[in-house]
């Protein structure tokens, strides 16, 4: 790979998601120059032959490609435009990809800016959580500059095992936010049916085998179930992600006049959860919440 494309890669942001997609970028052989805000998260990638900047802006300013995968729309914003942002050490011929899972309005603004300094802007949210972005098995959602998607189209493969190119900026982001509502929606309608049977003297152990040889079988449920059984949440996709990735499909249906009731039921019961202290666990960790409905 990088005798192929010698191209020098930047990564922004070394969270849960981040930071393997960032090793499996040097492990392919790619020059990968990293930032984070908290500087220690850099430090295994650094031993691994990354580079490091102390800035976003000095980043971009040394790659040719800068990648970023942040948190949320305010992080996203800040890191791409803010003072020393990437946008500060961009310019012609360079490119910028947010990985980052944000609403529409927020990926236009950053377009925008990015492509005031004669960059090229791609949005490529991801569908996976961390055992797909350790294993190299992500789905890349990208919208925006064609021909920056054709350059750097190498190196999502090296991170996933598909990628969609779906046209104008916002519409990476708005599929994004559809697959994570769905999948939000899912999980607490799986997590009601687990109490529910529990609670009239069916066995939840039987339940998930049984999901999983019928017709609304599911990765995801073979996957969480048994650690929700066992009220353990190793978190691969945090709940406050989720979240907010509700609230973001929801304003993001307001916008069209599109009702999702059941959606909305959903954040309700996530708001719940991280009322309850369950932010930083996985997603799944809203049977909680309904645990607690149930008490109450």
């Amino acid at each position: 790979m990088a005798d192929e494309n010698p191209t020098r890669v930047g990564f922004l942001g070394l969270g849960i998601m981040g930071s393997p997609m960032a090793h499996n970028l040097i492990k392919a052989g790619c020059d990968v120059t990293v930032w984070n805000r908290t500087k220690s998260k850099c430090d295994p990638l650094i031993d691994l032959g990354a580079k490091y900047k102390a800035s976003p802006g000095e980043v971009a300013a040394s790659c040719d490609v800068t990648f970023a995968m942040l948190a949320d729309p305010e992080s996203a914003m800040l890191v791409a435009c803010g003072e020393q942002g990437a946008a500060s050490g961009m310019s012609l011929g360079k490119g910028y990809v947010d990985i980052s899972t944000v609403d529409g309005p927020t990926s236009t603004l950053i377009n925008a800016q990015i492509k005031e300094t004669g960059a090229l802007f791609l949005e490529a949210p991801v569908s996976g959580s961390k055992k797909p972005a350790e294993d190299g098995q992500l789905i890349f959602l990208t919208a925006g500059d064609k021909s920056l998607y054709d350059k750097v189209s190498p190196y999502l493969d090296i991170m996933g095992k598909s990628r969609f190119y779906l046209g104008d900026v916002g519409n990476g982001a708005a599929m994004k936010l559809v697959v994570n509502m769905i999948m939000g929606s899912m999980m607490t309608s799986f997590a009601e049916g687990l109490l529910l049977g529990e609670k009239v003297g069916l066995d939840p152990t039987v339940i998930v085998e049984v999901i999983s040889q019928g017709a609304i079988s599911a990765p995801m449920f073979s996957m969480k179930g048994p650690s929700m059984l066992q009220s353990k949440y190793p978190t691969a996709f945090p709940l406050k992600h989720q979240q907010k990735d509700m609230r973001l499909a929801l304003g993001l249906a307001e916008s069209v006049s599109q009702s999702t009731p059941i959606a909305a039921a959903a954040n309700e019961l996530y708001k719940l959860a991280k009322s309850h202290g369950l932010s930083d666990h996985d997603f799944s960790a809203v049977i909680e919440a309904l645990k607690v409905k149930l008490k109450d």
